[in-house]
């Protein structure tokens, strides 16, 4: 670009004094003055940047899981895979974080973490509205976020809600597949356990995708969407593990310990159990 370049020789706009600008499409002004540290400590900002970025992202995946379930719930595949299929690419931008958070020491933490007092990622609304939504679904969770009815409201509203899989286990009943009925007939209100009837009828649809082709592709687009949230779990519990070692979570959890054992949840079971049977 020339030395004395001037936009508005292309047509640019640049008197905004009476119109809508980029940052006033954004709210720029009130996203980058969200931001609010408690100490001295440089990394700080780090720390709540990613974490607001984390929760943006979260906003987004609860909207695309939302509409999924609603075209699904409709019989509309195709616009139920394209959202799907974001879900997994947001997943994938969020496990792209952990790598800029672990640039974070040890040292840098303990500079402003006492700040932090009982305030701790355990407490996310969004991210258990997404753990509720794809069927991790336990109503003890409801109680750290007791304080606000506004947010209870809305777990209990997803807990009336089938979860994603069981919208899915309906629209193969729908389409003449063998899964038996109390699976479907209720929202959930606890985690799904493998069974041996849905099993089954996953394993006859990977047996024969040219004639189950719709739900093969629904079924790979749901592993797709837990081996990406896997992989979030897993580089949660490093992240943490490289910045607090062993000790608890500012929250009171057992820290590592918890997260660790939340590697272990299966969100959809039978869709991982299949590929042993074929």
């Amino acid at each position: 670009m020339s030395v004395g370049y001037d936009p508005r020789a292309e047509g640019a706009e640049t008197d905004f004094r009476a119109k809508m600008s980029y940052g006033d499409y954004l709210q720029l002004e009130r996203v980058l003055d969200a931001q609010a540290p408690l100490s001295d400590a440089p990394d700080e900002m780090l720390f709540i940047i990613q974490h607001q970025t984390s929760e943006l992202w979260m906003k987004l995946m609860l909207h695309e899981l939302n509409a999924a379930r609603a075209a699904i719930d409709d019989d509309a595949l195709p616009p139920a895979m394209k959202c799907l299929a974001r879900v997994s690419r947001i997943m994938e931008q969020l496990n792209s974080a952990w790598d800029v958070l672990r640039t974070m020491t040890p040292s840098d933490y303990t500079q402003f973490r006492d700040a932090l007092g009982q305030s701790s990622g355990f407490q996310s609304l969004q991210y258990r509205l997404i753990e509720f939504t794809l069927g991790n679904r336990n109503r003890a969770m409801v109680k750290p976020h007791a304080h606000s009815e506004a947010a209870v409201a809305m777990l209990e509203a997803e807990l009336a809600r089938p979860s994603l899989y069981q919208v899915v286990l309906a629209f193969a009943a729908r389409n003449g597949m063998d899964v038996p009925g109390a699976l479907i007939a209720t929202p959930s209100e606890s985690p799904h356990g493998a069974d041996e009837a849905v099993m089954a009828m996953w394993e006859a649809v990977y047996r024969d995708t040219s004639r189950h082709w719709t739900l093969y592709e629904v079924g790979e687009k749901l592993v797709d969407l837990e081996d990406y949230f896997r992989r979030w779990r897993f580089n949660h519990v490093t992240t943490v593990e490289r910045v607090i070692g062993l000790k608890r979570g500012t929250g009171g959890t057992g820290g590592v310990t918890y997260l660790k054992r939340m590697l272990e949840v299966e969100l959809f079971p039978e869709l991982w159990r299949v590929r042993t049977e074929l």
